[in-house]
């Protein structure tokens, strides 16, 4: 069912001053209207709200059967009947024309200019003859490129529009003919383009196709039109059988059919493109795509005149990408970018409104109350005259040009009225004896006429009124003066002000709320957002444009707040789009109580609790903070706990709320975030005694899924930034390892970030960008520990030990006491290793009693013992730790010998510590490295004892170990080759004969 509205969107009117009866008419581009009658054309200069004045006239080869202009290129064209033959003329430089008898030049199609003429064609206006070889039928210029398509019988006729440059200065413009399509089975009555797409309409058929550009399917064209074509041949033999079948007591008429996309190939016309005369770097058509074919029957019901069952108006609309609506407007593109095209064509009771490009889908069918005679499509409107009205349609277009235009449509962040929405009309506005229309700018351009009475000589039954022979009624028309004639301009009002007035309508629905008024709020959305898809609005223009659509979300999302429909959750979305604060959409709700009890509906709700979880940079004040939390009691008590948490509710009283989550039904899982509710509110009161005896009521597992549950209550975010709560900082001081786990909780169910957790911890414990505190290596332990999958590994090695590396360096004690030793870790985590023994060894021998530096050098030794650590990691780091403690020695013997590097290490601790050489052989020196008990350990402590010194007597016990290892590792022969020349033998023969006897027991 079609709405009606007693809207007011035209405004004022004039006539036209013509001479003559106008024949036809068209629009001039913004600024001017051509008004076609007898052997002349007139242009009207139109601007603005002044009154219509000739601007030129210029005259013609014979009666103007058809008129167009492009708006590209800046010329008219025109199809002429003199002496029953029609040609095809183009009118270019019109401007120029200053009185009807100014000269013209007459040129052929894409003739070259001789030079000597420039300047002659400079200052006159040019007259384009264009030759076809049928008569030319109907028209259409492209608004994008200003080509020029021509409809013959069988044919399609594309001429491309071009300039001649004569000079740096100076191009004239001509056509070139570029393309012809061979259509079978189709007579076009009317036709129309817009860039690449091509609409052809007959009687009954509408057909929509797409010239590609694609160079692989340049086989679908012929460079000459082959002497025999063979298309498909379903619908000729249908037209033969209904010729047969004819008679007076028979009427044969085809089904309906629509096609969509590639189905439509199954219609039964033949496309084939012929190539004239371009070369192949200059073709820019090689195939066709069909888009869309629709054949209508004609209604046998009644008894109809054979017009009435003709299709009209035909019309391809383009929109334009026009870039975000809430943007400063600026298109850094010249070039016109397609966004979307739609289709619209009419029968005399009902029209169709179809979308090309990305989807081919019919978005709105229009019934008309009374029979059409022609329909303009605008994208705000549809223009359809009757007999005696201007109807006002609304329009989809702006709605599918959204949803191409803005993925974020359709989202908790962005909205738009549904495509589906049922048109309604605006007005309709009495005009008696219309004739004929059009649209430019912000005119209707209107022909009326006085219909004089006819008198029918006969009638003819339905049957005979459809055939295709000639039996149409002869009207006998009185002798007598002809009828009385006006050309009307009549101004479409501004969006704005139309807006504002259905916005007015709409109020009157405000107080049965109901589904109307959503209607019409949804309609005036639509037509600002039509509005301000013109690329050609002024700055001021725009700028009142953006504010009324920013006012219109405002509005919508009132209605879908406070209605209580299925789609009461694109109150957000609206409200995100008008710009409105929380605060401001709080005060625009109606507070009073009705029958002693408060109703909140699911919009506001929904509304509300989004925005508070979403961490708006905004603080509701403690009036409007107690209201929201009454609200949620009434409404969601279960939500309660959470939006507590919200940023936005910081200025809420805390004993209000503390009242109400006493109230609250505490069963069920979400009892837990209630505890930690009033624990917050019961810490901000200053009750600390109630804070302890609700944080004591569950575990610290549970309290840490609680902290899942809702992160709010530890995290807020503020400006991009992320700060702890007064709760988190009283957490640190009695509870820190609870914080840890939470945080740990928290980045293992993806609720906070790794880089978010260390700016957490920062933040809490009052450190700078370039300080770490402890607890934060207390959370590092804790990832390591627990094994996060989305922790990198690596990193966190690089964190901890660059860290512990630092403090031993320093000597720098942890701000806080560390919550796991290094015996916690080894026992809890694998990749802290076992410390090796020789290690303790090398440590023993120091002196250093702090515990601090002891507890983060067995971290940073245990990571190094341990299975995944990456050694090339720390090495860039040993230099600040040197080597003259036997803690940084401990770490730098570790690590070279981690790398393999065994005999540097050897060296070393027989300079440093010999007695951790044998230690460090027993646990290193195994399998292929064995051999280094004899190649490298015993030739060096043979050479030192030679050396004596204080370590002698360390040096004789080491290399006695050594001996017995050597003597049981290998043979006899093997040994002798390994001990000393100058050895003395009393020494090494208890070695030997330990050697003789190992092989006699074997």
């Amino acid at each position: 069912m079609v709405q009606l509205y007693n809207l007011h969107p035209f405004g004022s009117q004039q006539v036209v001053p013509c001479k003559q009866e106008p024949e036809r008419f068209c629009g001039g581009g913004r600024d001017a209207l051509f008004v076609a009658a007898g052997c002349k054309v007139e242009a009207f200069s139109v601007t603005g709200q002044e009154l219509c004045q000739p601007r030129c006239a210029f005259s013609t080869l014979g009666r103007v059967l058809h008129l167009a202009y492009s708006e590209a290129g800046d010329y008219v064209v025109a199809i002429e009947e003199k002496n029953k033959a029609t040609s095809l003329r183009a009118y270019v430089n019109w401007r120029s024309k200053r009185t009807e008898n100014s000269r013209v030049c007459i040129r052929m199609v894409g003739h070259n200019v001789e030079v000597p003429f420039c300047e002659t064609y400079r200052e006159q206006m040019s007259i384009i003859e264009m030759p076809l070889s049928e008569a030319p039928l109907c028209i259409s210029c492209c608004p994008v490129k200003g080509n020029l398509l021509v409809g013959c019988k069988n044919k399609l006729v594309l001429f491309s529009l071009t300039y001649q440059i004569i000079n740096d200065e100076f191009s004239i413009l001509d056509f070139e003919r570029s393309l012809i399509i061979h259509i079978d089975n189709i007579t076009p009555a009317e036709v129309s383009l817009c860039i690449g797409y091509v609409a052809v309409m007959s009687e009954l058929e509408v057909l929509i196709l797409k010239l590609e550009s694609d160079p692989k399917n340049g086989g679908s064209v012929n460079h000459h039109l082959p002497k025999t074509i063979t298309p498909v041949k379903e619908a000729e033999v249908i037209s033969n059988d209904a010729s047969q079948l004819e008679s007076d007591d028979f009427v044969m008429c085809q089904k309906p059919m629509e096609l969509l996309g590639e189905k439509s190939k199954q219609s039964g016309v033949s496309i084939v493109l012929e190539s004239t005369g371009l070369s192949d770097e200059k073709r820019k058509y090689f195939s066709v795509q069909h888009l869309l074919y629709r054949r209508f029957a004609p209604d046998v019901s009644a008894y109809v005149l054979p017009d009435d069952i003709k299709l009209h108006s035909l019309q391809l609309l383009p929109v334009y990408q026009t870039g975000s609506l809430t943007s400063n407007g600026k298109n850094l593109s010249p070039e016109k970018e397609l966004l979307s095209l739609f289709c619209f064509f009419s029968l005399p009771h009902v029209g169709y409104l179809y979308m090309l490009v990305k989807s081919v889908e019919l978005l709105s069918v229009y019934q008309y109350p009374e029979k059409s005679q022609q329909a303009i499509l605008t994208p705000q409107f549809l223009h359809v005259i009757t007999s005696n009205n201007l109807q006002c349609f609304t329009v989809r277009c702006s709605a599918a040009a959204a949803r191409e235009e803005d993925p974020y449509v359709d989202t908790t962040m962005k909205a738009c009225p549904p495509v589906s929405l049922d048109v309604c009309v605006l007005r309709i506005q009495l005009f008696i004896g219309l004739k004929a229309i059009c649209h430019f700018k912000n005119h209707v351009i209107l022909l009326t006429k006085a219909d004089l009475e006819p008198i029918p000589e006969r009638r003819e039954s339905p049957k005979r009124l459809l055939s295709r022979k000639d039996t149409s009624v002869k009207l006998k028309i009185p002798l007598v003066a002809e009828a009385g004639w006006n050309l009307y301009i009549v101004n479409t009002i501004s969006p704005v002000q139309l807006y504002k007035e259905m916005v007015d309508y709409s109020n009157t629905y405000k107080t049965v709320k109901t589904h109307s008024c959503i209607h019409l709020l949804s309609e005036a959305h639509l037509l600002v957002r039509a509005a301000l898809m013109d690329d050609q609005l002024e700055p001021g223009e725009k700028a009142e444009l953006i504010e009324a659509f920013k006012d219109s979300c405002g509005h919508l999302g009132d209605c879908y707040s406070r209605l209580d429909t299925q789609h009461s959750h694109l109150a957000l979305p609206y409200y995100k789009m008008s710009g409105l604060s929380m605060a401001e959409v709080l005060a625009r709700v109606d507070w009073a109580i009705e029958d002693g009890s408060q109703k909140y509906e699911r919009g506001l709700i929904f509304y509300i609790n989004h925005s508070l979880y979403e961490n708006l940079d905004e603080e509701l004040s403690e009036e409007l903070a107690a209201k929201v939390i009454q609200m949620f009691h009434v409404a969601e008590p279960k939500q309660l706990p959470h939006i507590l948490c919200s940023s936005s509710m910081k200025n809420a009283n805390p004993l209000i709320a503390m009242s109400y989550l006493k109230k609250m039904d505490t069963s069920g899982f979400s009892s837990i975030l209630v505890t930690l509710a009033k624990a917050t509110m019961a810490l901000k009161i200053g009750d600390l005694e109630t804070h302890r005896n609700e944080m004591k009521t569950y575990s610290e597992m549970k309290l840490v899924c609680g902290f899942i549950l809702e992160p709010r209550l530890l995290i807020q975010h503020r400006k991009g930034q992320i700060f702890p709560t007064e709760l988190a900082v009283h957490l640190k001081e009695t509870q820190p390892g609870l914080v840890v786990a939470s945080i740990l909780g928290l980045q293992k169910n993806n609720k906070i970030g790794i880089e978010e957790a260390d700016a957490f911890f920062k933040v809490l414990c009052s450190k700078d960008e370039d300080t770490i505190p402890q607890l934060l290596v207390d959370f590092w332990e804790a990832q390591l520990v627990a094994c996060l999958p989305d922790v990198v590994l690596h990193e966190l090695f690089f964190k901890l030990t660059s860290h512990y590396i630092w403090r031993l360096s320093k000597r720098q004690p942890p701000d806080s006491k560390p919550l796991r030793t290094s015996e916690d870790l080894i026992n809890a985590c694998s990749h802290y290793g076992l410390i090796y023994p020789w290690v303790n060894v090398l440590i023993s021998c120091d002196s250093s009693d702090d515990k601090n530096y002891t507890e983060d050098l067995s971290k940073l030794q245990s990571l190094i013992c341990g299975p995944s650590f990456d050694i090339a990691s720390i090495i860039p780091f040993l230099e600040l730790l040197p080597e003259d403690t036997l803690a940084g020695l401990s770490v730098h013997v570790l690590c070279h010998t981690r790398l393999k590097a065994y005999e540097q290490c050897i060296d070393t601790l027989l300079e440093r510590c010999p007695e951790a050489v044998i230690p460090y052989a027993n646990h290193e020196l195994k399998e292929e490295n064995r051999t280094l008990w004899w190649k490298k350990l015993l030739p060096e402590l043979c050479q030192r004892i030679k050396c004596g010194g204080d370590k002698y007597q360390l040096y004789l016990s080491s290399l006695k170990e050594t001996l017995s290892v050597v003597a049981v590792e290998l043979e006899l022969r093997d040994f002798l080759t390994v001990l000393p020349e100058d050895g003395t033998v009393a020494f090494f023969l208890p070695y030997l004969l330990y050697c003789c006897r190992k092989k006699s027991l074997t």
